[in-house]
């Protein structure tokens, strides 16, 4: 999987609670012949923005790792 992939996987199992996305919101089926958007935009549930509490970017990638400080408060 490219650094991208990873970067934007919302399937890690260490995916911090407080991610959000506007994914989680739309309650319909998936429309296989409708291409998925994929638009990256990712905002943490405490800051209400893109920036988490510890001034890094809240995205997949960043937000599935207990290094991170403001992960380990999460869970």
């Amino acid at each position: 999987m490219s650094d991208t992939c990873n970067r934007f996987d919302i399937s890690h199992p260490d995916l911090c609670p407080s991610l959000r996305w506007k994914g989680q919101f739309i309650f319909a089926e998936r429309d296989p012949t409708v291409p998925a958007c994929n638009d990256g935009l990712f905002w943490c549930m405490h800051t209400q923005n893109c920036i988490g509490p510890d001034g890094e970017v809240a995205e997949p990638g960043n937000c599935s790792s207990h290094k991170r400080g403001c992960h380990a408060g999460c869970k």
